[in-house]
């Protein structure tokens, strides 16, 4: 199944499921209120009228808690001349860092603003101390985000937080598939292109962890709920670890796209 939260022509957005080709109204005004009111497999059951030029908008409005996973890839571990890790390395992002499928990225001028494509996992049914199997059937589905990062804010100091969670820079969507249709740990495409470049190209299947590794570790520490979402990390070909090193710059359009969900397509734009 793949659900959405879709704008409508008079400006509303509501939570929506495709049935065939046709957008279906959901009772929520967006995924994040449907998936805390209803489990995903029984929400199609609630649709409504097919919607008239629905279009996918921000996927997810209000997640408690969105978290991350930073070297997680392979190939992007070695670039940064580090070790395949043991466990996980972590850190957390707010709700309003995440923006649209085809939202402008707005960033202050003087930033190195790096991009990060990313496979994300919407936890479906709350999650404490689990085993990998409990985390396995509590994943609500996937989708796609971009980590856009500023590096010369995020290496002011050891902790990343600070390069990560400006607001309106993590697009999402634009749509949220469930496990029934793709299975990341078998493998699936996910690439980067700047202004038509590909700049990032690997495989899900070569994740060190995976999506039930992660919900399953860091349910440990703290309890996820319906709606909440893990990012897993970047392949490499990221823009600080190249020679010389490459950011983007105001008109620079990402694009990122993971095989079997869907893209994004994001413009930078830069202000004084």
């Amino acid at each position: 199944m793949r659900f959405a939260t879709v704008s409508l022509p008079d400006a509303t957005t509501t939570a929506a499921v495709l049935d065939g080709s046709e957008w279906r109204a959901l009772p929520a005004a967006d995924l994040s209120e449907l998936i805390r009111k209803v489990a995903l497999a029984e929400a199609p059951e609630l649709a409504g009228q097919a919607l008239d030029e629905a279009k996918p908008t921000q996927l997810l409005h209000t997640p408690r808690k969105v978290i991350c996973c930073g070297l997680n890839y392979s190939e992007h571990i070695r670039e940064t001349g580090r070790d395949l890790p043991e466990y996980p390395t972590l850190f957390a992002k707010f709700a309003d860092t995440l923006t649209g499928p085809d939202a402008d990225i707005s960033v202050p001028d003087g930033l190195q603003v790096d991009w990060e494509a990313e496979l994300a996992v919407v936890v479906g049914t709350t999650l404490h101390r689990a085993t990998r199997d409990e985390a396995l059937a509590a994943i609500g589905g996937y989708t796609v985000a971009n980590d856009i990062s500023m590096r010369s804010w995020q290496y002011r100091s050891l902790e990343w937080l600070q390069g990560k969670a400006w607001d309106g820079t993590t697009p999402i969507g634009p749509v949220l598939v469930t496990p029934d249709e793709i299975d990341p740990a078998a493998g699936l495409d996910i690439t980067c292109r700047v202004n038509g470049e590909v700049v990032q190209e690997d495989n899900t299947g070569t994740l060190v962890f995976d999506s039930a590794d992660l919900l399953a570790y860091v349910s440990t520490f703290t309890r996820l709920m319906p709606g909440d979402v893990i990012l897993t990390g970047t392949p490499g070909g990221v823009g600080v670890a190249r020679t010389p090193q490459t950011f983007l710059a105001d008109g620079d359009v990402v694009e990122t796209a993971i095989a079997g969900i869907g893209r994004l397509r994001n413009v930078i734009r830069v202000h004084p």
